[in-house]
């Protein structure tokens, strides 16, 4: 599993992360083992969030009182968690006092002192950036969060909350699979009228986030489109699956290896969250950190999924 300095930390990172949205009905020894192969596999990064569960903060406590960690093993995990999804209204809130108050609730969740990194979840369409700024602000000089960052935003929602938050926004994350790359096809194919893939639609978030040092967290790398179920094996993506399972057998690893390849074989250095709780599915994920497609081979891949490279 290869790691690297989280630009704008001083934390060191796996490039495979595990996501732990599904824990909530799994017994401690379902939960354990999961981590435990997420560990042995080289995954040292940890994905939570405050709506993760039920009732809030569940998933956060299902791995608290499975796991029971030590400070000296809490320290070998980097933990992130997110705020700012309300279930039952007002569905996004990146207010003040609700941030606070959903890194408090995480903290007592999880049994921890400090949170490695927080993440507002989604954009907040009514969001005022100085209450961002006054909330991470409190969080960081309490040291109860060391680094900050974002999920599912654009660039120019990205430069607003900048205008205010003083500490840096470290990661970003983005739906990314080989079958739903818009993010990456959309510059592939820019004006080239007729090609639905050159439509903007992203306002370039990938060579932003290259730009501004903000790591992309790719979630869903195994969904086909937006949670209508994985490609992998598929029937409805045969040419894809071909070239799949002719380099999972070429580099001697499994299919999932060769998608979470693609996506790490980028070179902005992004990372893999898994959601899977299948302690197999992790490791033959993790596998795909050690494998660098060429560049012939990343193109086949995306080419086989639909995309049109000019």
């Amino acid at each position: 599993m290869r790691t690297f300095t989280l630009p704008g930390t001083d934390l060191i990172v796996s490039d495979v992360v595990l996501g732990l949205m599904r824990i909530q009905d799994k017994s401690d020894d379902e939960v354990r083992t999961l981590v435990g192969a997420a560990r042995d596999a080289g995954i040292t990064f940890l994905d939570h969030a405050d709506i993760y569960g039920d009732p809030l903060h569940g998933c956060e406590r299902r791995f608290a009182e499975a796991l029971r960690l030590t400070p000296s093993e809490r320290e070998q995990w980097v933990i992130q968690s997110k705020a700012g999804i309300v279930k039952d209204g007002p569905y996004f809130d990146f207010s003040y006092e609700h941030i606070v108050e959903s890194v408090h609730g995480s903290l007592d969740a999880l049994g921890t002192d400090y949170l490695d990194i927080l993440l507002l979840h989604r954009p907040d369409a009514l969001v005022e950036p100085e209450e961002v700024a006054r909330a991470f602000d409190e969080l960081s000089a309490s040291g109860k969060v060391r680094a900050f960052g974002v999920s599912n935003h654009t660039p120019r929602q990205i430069d607003l909350l900048r205008k205010y938050v003083t500490q840096p926004l470290v990661a970003n994350q983005l739906q990314l699979s080989i079958t739903h790359s818009p993010m990456i096809a959309q510059g592939i194919a820019a004006n080239m009228q007729g090609l639905p893939q050159s439509v903007t639609r992203d306002d370039g978030v990938v060579d932003y986030c290259r730009l501004h040092d903000i790591t992309v967290q790719a979630w869903s790398p195994f969904q086909a489109n937006f949670f209508d179920g994985p490609f992998l094996g598929s029937d409805r993506y045969p040419e894809l699956n071909t070239v799949i399972e002719r380099l999972a057998a070429q580099y001697g690893v499994p299919p999932e290896a060769i998608a979470v390849a693609w996506i790490t074989r980028h070179p902005a250095r992004m990372q893999v969250v898994l959601g899977t709780t299948s302690p197999d599915r992790v490791a033959a994920a993790a596998q795909g950190s050690d494998v660098t497609l060429t560049r012939a081979e990343w193109y086949e891949l995306f080419r086989a999924a639909g995309y049109t490279v000019p």
